[in-house]
Formats: C-alpha cells, sequence, structure tokens
C-alpha cells in the first residue's frame, strides 16, 4: 500500500511537471506561465527543474531575456503538447457527458411495466434525446444493477436496503381477481380465509405463500396459501387466470382493462391488500450523468401520463 500511495504520488508530480513544462513553452517564459497558471514563478521554475532532474536532460536554454527549449526540449514538448491536449479533450467530454444527454443507456424493467408505460413512450424519448442509443432488456427477473451494468431499474414491491438511489415513480393497488368462470365453478372466496380451499396463481417474486391482507378494521390479516402455479412473470399470470386456472393477485396497471370489460373480477372487495410501490433505482446521486437524469424525469412523466391506473407521487 505505501509503494502504491507512493507510486501515485510520483506519477502526480511528472503530470504536474509536464503541464508546467508545456505551459512554460507555450507562454515564451516562467513569469508568463505561472501568470497562465495561477501559480507562483517560484513554483514553475522548481516544477520544471524537477522534471529535468527526473528526466537527467536539460529541456529549457535560459538566459535573462528569454527561455527556449532545447532540441531535447523541442521533441518532449511535442509529446507534452499531446498528452495535455488528450486530458483536457477527456475533460471536456466529461463534462459534455454530464451536461448534454448522451451515450449508451442500459435499463431493466419489468414486463408488464414496460407494456403499460413504455410501448408508445419510448420512440419519443428517443427522438427528444437523439445522441442516447438504448438498450432496453423486459425481463421480470431481480437484476443485479452494478454487477450487470445496468444504468436504471424498474422494481416494483418493497426494496431492500442498499446503496442504490430509488425514486419512488408511484404505487399500484393490488388486487384479488379471478375470471368469471373459475368464480362459477369453485365459488367466490367471502373472507381471506376461504383461500385455503381454492387453486392460487402466486408472483415468484412477492408473498410467493403468503398473502396479506387488511380488514375492514384495518387488522392485518396473513393467510398461507398452496400456489397451484408460481410465475415469474405477471405476463404469464394474467393468461393464467383469464383462462380460469385459478384466483390471483395482480397490480392494477397491469389488469386494469381486464378488470374494466369484466373478463376479471375482483373478489374479497372489503379485505383491502397493502400497494405495492414502483421504483427507479439507479447507482448513484452525486455526478449523476445527463442520460440517467432525463431518463428519470421521462419516467416519472410517462407515468403520471397513465394516471389513475397508478397513484403516482
Amino acid at each position: 500500500m505505501e509503494s502504491y500511495c507512493f507510486q501515485m504520488s510520483d506519477n502526480i508530480e511528472l503530470l504536474d511537471g509536464i503541464t508546467v513544462f508545456t505551459a512554460v513553452v507555450e507562454n515564451g517564459g516562467f513569469s508568463a506561465a505561472a501568470k497562465k497558471l495561477g501559480r507562483s514563478v517560484s513554483f514553475v521554475s522548481k516544477a520544471v527543474t524537477k522534471l529535468e532532474e527526473r528526466l537527467k536532460v536539460r529541456l529549457l536554454n535560459r538566459t535573462t531575456r528569454s527561455v527556449v527549449p532545447t532540441d531535447t526540449g523541442q521533441a518532449y514538448y511535442e509529446r507534452c503538447r499531446q498528452i495535455v491536449s488528450a486530458a483536457l479533450e477527456a475533460e471536456h467530454d466529461m463534462a459534455a457527458s454530464h451536461q448534454t444527454p448522451q451515450g449508451h443507456l442500459k435499463i431493466s424493467m419489468p414486463v408488464s411495466f414496460g407494456r403499460s408505460y413504455l410501448n408508445d413512450a419510448l420512440p419519443e424519448f428517443l427522438n427528444t434525446y437523439p445522441l442516447i442509443t438504448l438498450n432496453a432488456d423486459l425481463n421480470d427477473r431481480f437484476v443485479d444493477v452494478i454487477a450487470e451494468g445496468y444504468d436504471v431499474v424498474i422494481r416494483a414491491g418493497i426494496l431492500k436496503e442498499s446503496s442504490l438511489i430509488a425514486r419512488k415513480l408511484g404505487s399500484s393497488r393490488l388486487m384479488t381477481l379471478a375470471s368469471p368462470a373459475y368464480l362459477e365453478k369453485h365459488g367466490t372466496p367471502q373472507v381471506p380465509e376461504d383461500l385455503k380451499a381454492h387453486a392460487c396463481i402466486s408472483w415468484a417474486g412477492f408473498h410467493t405463500a403468503h398473502w396479506t391482507f387488511a380488514n375492514p378494521e384495518g387488522q392485518s390479516i396473513t393467510v398461507q396459501i398452496e400456489p397451484r402455479i408460481i410465475c415469474n412473470s405477471a405476463e404469464l399470470e394474467l393468461p393464467m387466470a383469464l383462462n380460469s386456472v385459478g384466483i390471483t393477485q395482480l397490480p392494477g396497471f397491469i389488469c386494469n382493462q381486464e378488470v374494466a370489460n369484466g373478463s376479471l373480477v375482483p373478489v374479497l372487495c372489503d379485505y383491502e391488500v397493502p400497494p405495492i410501490g414502483i421504483y427507479a433505482v439507479y447507482p448513484h446521486r452525486v455526478h449523476l450523468s445527463a442520460k440517467v437524469r432525463v431518463f428519470v424525469d421521462f419516467l416519472v412523466s410517462a407515468v403520471r401520463k397513465n394516471s389513475p391506473i397508478l397513484d403516482v407521487m
């Protein structure tokens, strides 16, 4: 560790020397270079001397009237100018990336969220920000934001504690649902305990074997169910319920149309299910890149346009 710190300090001194030496050549002397760099003449002179001692060559011929690079110094200056120019260009590019939305954006979200909110909106986003390229992964699996290199991930449910930043986009009421045909054949549950006698369709990522309700008095009730099928995607839960496989719980934004046209019927309406939060999750808040900032703002706007399917913040 001590050796590493020494190397770092040594390298910084070298880069400082290169910057100062380049300024001296380009400004024709120590005083002019000091003024340009905002440093003292003594600092500039010592930096060049240290650089010459490090390289074991004379870089500048100094007289009382002028400072002129030696042949070796001129050749070294040409190389140093490229280094300083590349560093300034990199600094400019980094600053621009945080001011102008640009670059590759990698995102992940549940299939149902993408279908409900972004199918029509994403083209508008890309047309608004032509310098952004997009990798959109619609997948209901739990992705590792950092390890898999995602810029923004949409998550639903209770977030685990982590170092990630989460911006809440809204929340969605969970509805307990079944098809009319299923209810006609198997009966309609009147209280949560009745679910134990029914086929249930459960989501792998949220309360697989336990469904929680609040009774009319506001007391919490947890029912242990025996899922007939466990799905890792609402895109599979929905058709299973529509085809009378069993009773399921789905966020309102997924099944709003099916409830409206009567192909799915809410049950246990007197027993409220705790809503789930919908979040945009991303790695960093400090020095947030422009591409991430505008995409998260875009998500907030896209969700608001779909209200009241989702309860927005």
